[in-house]
């Protein structure tokens, strides 16, 4: 949401339940439980959910198919988790869930009953995006893994090294999103735009961009972790691993200081 003041919805304030009523922002610092609760029960109680499922379904629905067609073959097991699981399906669902964890609530305002308690906004946020994170991680990596074994039964460890490789994008495809959420109420679709032409497009045809794709340093850990040749990253792991920890920070950093910014507006 780019402006900076988020007015109450009309109609009679009902804060969710559990969180405290007075205070001066004490507590954790990174977790909430309830307001991971809340979070949780926002991404897997609304029509997100749908295509939460839908996505990994899809995604073991085309590995079956082409399994079948196919044989079990190392190079097309590569080819569909990286070309389908990793650029395309990690993404979406990172979309989902991380503008799903907080964008609604500012969209609709009802973020005014979090942000009147005492609970620090920063723990908001982290608290938002490690659920956030759980989701993605769940719906990505374990589907990934199960794609892996099979295409290929987890020849040349490919299972397991693209299920590392969603995990790891995971983390830091939610922190951007959930950021996004934060900065517009048009987080999907630039989510969205980020995620189809960004990592599915220009991150895979033009050199130069690659080091700046998320999913090729998350292919930096894959290929550390599969055997053969098969897995071939443009970015070292070193330099990966490195651009995943400021992104994710720098997100998570970004997102809480916007939150503060937000002032608390009612009308009587």
């Amino acid at each position: 949401m780019s402006a900076t003041t988020a007015t109450r919805p009309p109609g009679p304030p009902r804060p969710p339940a559990g969180i405290p009523a007075a205070g001066s922002g004490t507590g954790p610092r990174f977790f909430h439980p309830t307001v991971a609760r809340l979070t949780y029960r926002g991404l897997l109680g609304r029509r997100r959910a749908l295509l939460l499922f839908a996505l990994p379904a899809l995604l073991l629905v085309i590995v079956g198919a082409v399994r079948a067609l196919a044989g079990a073959d190392d190079s097309t097991a590569h080819d569909v988790l990286q070309g389908f699981a990793l650029s395309g399906v990690v993404p979406l669902v990172g979309v989902i869930a991380g503008t799903g964890a907080i964008g609604p609530e500012i969209d609709d305002g009802s973020i005014v009953y979090l942000l009147s308690k005492p609970i620090r906004r920063g723990t908001i946020v982290t608290t938002k995006l490690l659920v956030a994170i759980g989701v993605t991680v769940a719906f990505c990596a374990i589907p990934t893994l199960l794609a892996g074994f099979v295409l290929n039964g987890n020849g040349q460890r490919l299972a397991v090294a693209y299920a590392a490789a969603s995990a790891v994008a995971a983390v830091a495809y939610s922190a951007v999103f959930l950021m996004l959420g934060v900065l517009t109420r048009h987080a999907v679709v630039v989510g969205l735009v980020y995620a189809l032409l960004w990592e599915g497009v220009i991150g895979n045809v033009v050199p130069g961009a690659r080091t700046l794709s998320v999913q090729q340093w998350a292919v930096a850990v894959a290929q550390k972790i599969g055997r053969g040749d098969l897995i071939s990253s443009d970015v070292g792991l070193s330099t990966a691993v490195v651009l995943l920890v400021l992104v994710t920070a720098g997100a998570t950093w970004f997102a809480a200081h916007r939150l503060r910014g937000l002032k608390i507006t009612g009308e009587e």
